[in-house]
């Protein structure tokens, strides 16, 4: 069985380099000549150099973040290296990890968005999944193995009397199938290998936790807005257990990522088409781009002179002076004639920056920058 790391858990990564090199023979044809031939040229070490180069050379800078509505059966290392080939692009990294089995927002940055992942990945998450009671799994989810059984099931009153216990600040235990890593290596691996794994509790956030349909006796449909670090696995494997009845989850949808919601989406076929259009001179893969600073709703933003731009983006920290000097301190984004710059400490009567911008290349088109 193939898993992501597990629901809830956030982090920003490369296309695996095993899919690449897959990639790299999935041309070849029945032809034994053809063969040959691409043993001969990989066998020469300065050929594969200057094909690297090349490679290297034909991508590109894209500056951006895109929110794909992840399909299911997708992992999120494979929706990156998807959009990076569709884009190619230099870099590429995702932030906030969904499971092959779920679907919804993949907010995935390109180029120099990837300066700004920890943002996103910081802010609230909103989940709707299912719960299937019954049985428990070792995965806490449909593609595990079942654990244990009951036939009882609970009502809608016993449910809905449960949910305060699992709102606010609550100890939760993460899943023997997480990415958590243990004596330096991943859960989900030692899982696999059939050792038991003991994983402690530890406080994550529920914001709001609401039913929101019974369909029938067997499931239950759950809205959850939660902080970091939060599985939406393990709370329906805790809620199964307080109701005697056990439970996994059957379905899952991520709604909300940051400042990132269903409103801003691309799906996969979409998100093709409009390369494809891109490709024949009919429109943009700007079109596609949400800007950098999308990332950064919550941090106040500070307009500064070239001057100062220019000191800044050398890595130098500029004073503050005058009546509109910001008295505040604490993290900011700078701006400079309305275009982001930089990342930066305010404080001790200076800003000192922290993370420089080079957006030279492909970033967010003018629609986009306004509807935003």
């Amino acid at each position: 069985m193939t898993m992501d790391p597990a629901h809830g858990t956030i982090g920003g990564e490369e296309a695996d380099q095993r899919d690449v090199q897959k990639n790299n023979f999935a041309d070849l044809g029945g032809d034994s000549q053809p063969h040959q031939e691409l043993r001969r040229v990989n066998n020469d070490p300065r050929a594969n150099k200057q094909k690297g180069q090349q490679q290297r050379r034909d991508r590109r800078d894209v500056h951006g973040w895109v929110v794909l509505d992840k399909p299911i059966g997708m992992t999120s290392t494979q929706a990156v290296a998807v959009l990076k080939r569709l884009f190619n692009a230099k870099r590429a990294g995702h932030a906030g990890t969904l499971d092959p089995l779920a679907s919804g927002g993949l907010p995935i940055a390109l180029g120099e968005a990837t300066k700004t992942v920890p943002f996103v990945m910081d802010g609230r998450k909103r989940y709707q999944f299912t719960v299937c009671w019954g049985e428990e799994r070792d995965t806490d989810d449909i593609e595990g193995r079942a654990t244990a059984t009951s036939e009882q099931r609970p009502t809608r009153e016993a449910i809905e009397a449960l949910l305060p216990r699992f709102t606010g600040v609550i100890q939760q235990t993460p899943p023997r199938y997480s990415a958590i890593k243990v004596q330096g290596e991943r859960a989900y691996d030692l899982a696999r290998d059939g050792e038991v794994v003991e994983l402690a509790p530890r406080p994550v956030e529920i914001h709001q936790l609401t039913l929101v349909d019974q369909p029938d006796n067997d499931r239950a449909v759950f809205e959850a807005e939660c902080g970091k670090g939060t599985y939406v696995r393990a709370l329906a494997r805790d809620m199964g257990r307080i109701l005697g009845t056990y439970g996994h989850i059957c379905a899952l949808r991520r709604t909300l990522v940051g400042p990132f919601g269903e409103n801003d989406m691309i799906p996969l076929d979409q998100l093709e088409a409009l390369c494809d259009r891109a490709a024949s001179g009919e429109g943009s893969l700007a079109d596609a781009l949400m800007p950098v600073e999308t990332a950064l709703d919550d941090i106040p933003a500070l307009a500064v002179t070239r001057a100062d731009a220019a000191r800044l983006h050398r890595g130098q920290a500029v004073l503050l002076r005058g009546r509109d000097a910001p008295t505040s301190s604490g993290t900011v984004y700078v701006t400079v004639a309305g275009r982001l710059l930089a990342l930066a400490e305010v404080g001790n009567g200076e800003i000192i920056p922290k993370r420089v911008f080079n957006l030279t290349g492909l970033t967010a088109s003018a629609v986009r920058n306004e509807r935003n």
